[in-house]
């Protein structure tokens, strides 16, 4: 038993929500590209639609795609490559049960009404499987590419998030930068539960209180345990503070599954080099702390993609199964 344990369901969102997040328990998903790319900033995107399909018939909780407009050099990721959006639209044909997520997108690259639309036909073309996480974004190069500024990021993430939120409203009234809306419009389809799961990414250059209080959850960085558990402690203290329910905490994690189940742990890249035998207790250890769901990224797996998701279906998933 963990002190989350007192209530058994987040606030109901929708299908994904329900589904991927339940308190004092972990559920695993997987980051796309589902391929070993180390070597390079670009994935070759070769199976791709196999590998989420077995994703989804293996009994993952979940699949992340990332926002990468541009491939920047100094980053050294360039992502699914495929817009966020039309990719999640083809996954969601592809796929039937395994929720859709996006971690993040950079709403302030990005006009909202934009945003509002593609991520509600998304929820509603998959039958309410989308996770939207959101982020005010952190590679300075493409604002000027995108004729944004960079140091205003966090006011325009805040006035996004706000339209996102009226566009699931009937009829809504909503003021922006970019401007007001004239009597009688509205933007359909709306969320297929009426609301999309909105989780923030970091801090999103917002005051903690922001983000806890306006949040459907939050998304972090894998840390030491240790420092995980006082970030999340914190978190949760501020949901108490500010009378919210409790919200379901989501971290990344990069792995290279070696085939002995007993290799020792290396360091790497946000995260390890183990067999499952670690793996399996730092995940154990994460969801005592609190955390709900673990985004598992194979970009640095040595070991064949299909081979590797098969042995975290068989050795992993079952622990932290529904």
């Amino acid at each position: 038993m963990t002190k989350h344990d007192a209530i058994t369901s987040f606030a109901p969102l929708n299908k994904a929500f329900g589904t991927v997040f339940r308190p004092g328990r972990l559920s695993v998903g997987l980051v796309v590209p589902l391929e070993d790319y180390g070597h390079s900033a670009v994935p070759t995107m070769k199976r791709h639609l196999e590998r989420a399909r077995l994703a989804d018939d293996l009994g993952f909780a979940a699949l992340w795609l990332r926002d990468v407009p541009f491939n920047v050099p100094s980053f050294g990721d360039a992502g699914q490559i495929f817009d966020p959006f039309v990719y999640l639209g083809l996954l969601a044909g592809q796929t039937s049960r395994i929720a859709l997520g996006v971690a993040s997108v950079v709403l302030p690259l990005r006009h909202p009404a934009h945003v509002a639309k593609a991520a509600a036909s998304v929820d509603v073309l998959s039958g309410g499987r989308l996770l939207l996480g959101v982020a005010s974004g952190d590679r300075p190069d493409e604002y000027p590419a995108m004729n944004m500024s960079f140091e205003d990021r966090g006011d325009r993430f805040r006035d996004s998030f706000a339209y996102i939120r009226q566009m699931a409203e009937h009829r809504p009234e909503f003021d922006l930068e970019q401007g007001k809306s004239r009597a009688g419009l509205d933007m359909l389809p709306k969320p297929a539960a009426g609301r999309l799961p909105m989780l923030v990414t970091g801090g999103s250059r917002q005051d903690p209180d922001w983000v806890a209080q306006n949040g459907d959850g939050w998304i972090t960085y894998p840390r030491d345990t240790a420092s995980q558990a006082r970030v999340i402690d914190d978190y949760r203290a501020r949901l108490r503070a500010l009378q919210q329910p409790d919200k379901p905490v989501t971290q990344s994690l990069y792995v290279d599954l070696l085939e002995d189940p007993d290799a020792p742990a290396r360091p790497i890249h946000l995260g390890f080099q183990s067999g499952t035998t670690h793996l399996m207790r730092y995940l154990a250890a994460i969801e005592t702390l609190g955390v709900n769901h673990v985004a598992l990224n194979l970009r640095f797996n040595t070991g064949d993609i299909e081979t590797t998701m098969k042995r975290l279906a068989d050795d992993v998933l079952p622990r932290f199964a529904s």
